[in-house]
């Protein structure tokens, strides 16, 4: 007896409440914090180093004990009930400081919150992105699903990111921050209960923890994977954190403006989405990845040159094609691999997969926490409070010199993966 499919829709609009608490976490933690709340840059560099770090030792485990889950509710959704409201609540705390708080008590309770909000939202993640190759299991039901759900990533960017400087003008950024989370929390609720897990096969047996961690340090594909996408993510990180900061020291304006550079980068994504499912139709995957991933570097140096808000609006669309293409394709080199695991060990650890390939993504810390460092020490800015001798050359190193080079890195990995001798994605309602 065949099992009832999950729509597209009810998996890919999950994306959208999973974007908006975490967008704003990681986009705004910087100005929130460094700019507004006295943390200077070398603290900031310190906390994203640090978090890396737990985050290396906790994704694995969230991975393998989703892997093993065994309820009458289904492997991932266990995870994603208990994880959404914490999720929810330490990112509301994150941005609703104790007013009793001051100096380094600011620092601490920002590093505290921030690696709380950011564990959890592994949690969910790992959970959300484990169902994707579990649900859909054919190339052109994925390649349908990935589009829709990276639309309602990029509606949810433009909510979190691009409007948030407005929002936060408005609202300021605690009732900011409670409003986007009751939202997030309930569409990620609602996409947990609305999918269909796939019952495990009775005979299928439970992942080893020192199995897993072995077979996937041996996987080359996961580790080429993992590193194109933690340098990609890291410049889109730097991107999307420093536009504020940008906006406020390179073009002279109010951080506020920053909403047009976003929505520019964010509206023309929308927009490529559909052109990138069209490449990936008529050239295959790995070819249209690594176009993506080349276009994106370009699209960052004419932003170095911008003088106005008009150029840097112009020239910010079109660092948007290429983010298109890069979210397209990304997640589709994540499923290739996790068939591959499930067809060679005919063990479904799509949790492990997931959260180890989340945890290569959240490597992009190492490299952002460096170049807070870097203009700390190459630029001498501090904070808001003190911005040092030149803020306009820090504000262009941040957003338009480290990503290029970063992306450079993503693409140069890229050219060492391929899945020519891999046969086609499991077909629907074959057992691996």
């Amino acid at each position: 007896m065949s099992e009832k499919r999950t729509k597209s829709f009810n998996y890919a609009i999950g994306m959208f409440g999973t974007s908006i608490p975490i967008n704003m976490l990681k986009t705004f933690a910087f100005a929130y914090y460094v700019l507004d709340r006295g943390v200077t840059a070398q603290q900031w560099a310190t906390i994203l180093f640090i978090y890396t770090f737990i985050d290396a030792l906790d994704n694995p485990i969230y991975g393998f004990l989703s892997d093993r889950t065994r309820s009458r509710w289904g492997r991932r959704r266990p995870w994603l009930a208990i994880g959404t409201p914490l999720l929810i609540l330490t990112f509301i705390a994150f941005y609703n400081i104790p007013a009793f708080l001051s100096g380094n008590s600011i620092y601490a309770y920002a590093m505290l919150f921030y690696i709380l909000a950011g564990t959890l939202d592994s949690v969910i993640n790992a959970n959300y992105g484990a169902l994707f190759p579990e649900l859909f299991r054919d190339d052109a039901s994925r390649a349908k699903t990935n589009a829709m759900r990276q639309a309602f990533q990029l509606v949810a960017m433009i909510i979190s990111i691009a409007l948030t400087p407005m929002v936060t003008d408005a609202l300021g950024y605690g009732l900011t921050s409670i409003v986007y989370g009751i939202i997030g929390g309930a569409v990620i609720l609602y996409m947990t209960f609305a999918c269909r897990e796939r019952d495990p096969e009775p005979e299928e047996a439970r992942p080893s923890f020192l199995k897993a961690l072995k077979d996937l340090l041996t996987n080359r594909k996961f580790w080429i994977a993992g590193l194109a996408n933690a340098f990609y993510s890291a410049a889109m990180s730097l991107v999307l954190a420093s536009v504020s900061f940008y906006v406020q020291y390179a073009l002279g304006l109010s951080s506020g403006q920053s909403t047009f550079l976003l929505a520019a980068v964010l509206v023309v994504a929308i927009a490529g989405v559909s052109l990138w499912v069209w490449l990936v139709k008529k050239f295959t995957l790995i070819p249209v990845w690594r176009g993506a991933l080349a276009v994106l570097a370009i699209t960052f140096v004419p932003l170095y040159f911008a003088s106005s808000l008009v150029t840097a609006v112009i020239f910010s669309a079109f660092i948007g094609l290429g983010f298109a293409g890069v979210i397209t394709t990304m997640d589709l080199i994540g499923a290739k691999i996790m068939d591959e695991d499930t067809r060679k060990y005919g063990l479904r650890r799509e949790g492990i997969i997931s959260n180890a390939m989340g945890f290569m993504n959240r490597l992009n810390g190492l490299f952002t926490s460096a170049a807070y460092l870097l203009v700390g020490r190459l630029y001498g800015f501090e904070s808001g409070t003190n911005p040092g001798p030149n803020p306009d050359a820090a504000a262009r190193f941040l957003l338009t010199i480290v990503p290029p080079i970063l992306m450079v890195i993503s693409f140069a990995f890229s050219w060492f993966i391929d899945f020519k001798n891999s046969p086609p994605a499991i077909p629907e309602g074959v057992e691996a």
